[in-house]
């Protein structure tokens, strides 16, 4: 890039944009945190919700006694174990594949 064509990250030759040296931008450590957070208590709430799930599925398949209204009488352990597992993963998943370089400059070629 040229030394005053407007670009952003245009600067003297030789030197590279802000980021990584290889020309890929890397996300800003507050962006990180935000998108972590965000994703930590969808992931707890949907592991919750898929633990609660596997808790019906768990009492029906050993045949326990029911509780009137609730799912299974404790439901609340598995689904605390699943919100944990799923506020932990989801935003593993999500900050490693975000960290991840793009495979192809288009992404959204084919839409």
């Amino acid at each position: 890039m040229a030394e005053g064509s407007g670009l952003p990250g245009a600067g003297a030759p030789g030197t590279s944009p802000p980021g990584l040296g290889d020309g890929r931008l890397e996300v800003s450590r507050g962006r990180r945190v935000a998108i972590g957070c965000f994703t930590a208590w969808l992931g707890f709430c949907s592991g919750a919700m898929v633990a609660a799930l596997l808790s019906k599925m768990v009492a029906f398949v050993t045949r326990a006694t029911p509780c009137s209204g609730i799912p299974s009488c404790n439901w609340y352990i598995y689904a605390m174990v699943g919100g944990g597992v799923g506020a932990v993963s989801l935003p593993f998943i999500v900050l490693w594949r975000l960290g991840r370089p793009a495979t192809d400059p288009k992404p959204d070629r084919g839409f």
